[in-house]
């Protein structure tokens, strides 16, 4: 649905050209990367439903299979900084990335319609 399409590999190797992000000091928060990864990827799924309410269960599934892959995979690329606490940039960079990521699954519902 999305995890195998060319968008989220280009995305995927944004995200590995911007790593400089993650290993810069800077204000932090309480929450960890994890956690804010976590809250955008929910959030931004919980619109994808509340914007197409007609979706199938079976497609509102698969979504959020896709959804915990896209956590996982982010999980695995920042692993040295899971669970540190996020800095300002970071979760700039990190809603930013995940509205593009957000953009792929729209694209992948609208097929659905």
């Amino acid at each position: 649905m999305v995890v195998d399409t060319d968008g989220y590999s280009a995305l995927i190797e944004h995200l590995a050209m911007n790593m400089d992000i993650f290993t810069r000091d800077g204000y932090t928060g309480k929450e960890s990367v994890e956690d804010v990864i976590t809250d955008m990827v929910a959030s931004n799924i919980m619109a994808i439903f509340e914007q197409n309410p007609e979706l199938h269960s079976s497609v509102r599934f698969q979504l959020l299979k896709e959804a915990d892959l896209v956590v996982d995979d982010l999980g695995e690329v920042l692993a040295g900084v899971w669970s540190k606490p996020a800095t300002n940039d970071q979760i700039l960079f990190l809603d930013e990335y995940i509205a593009l990521v957000k953009n792929l699954f729209d694209s992948a519902v609208s097929k659905y319609d």
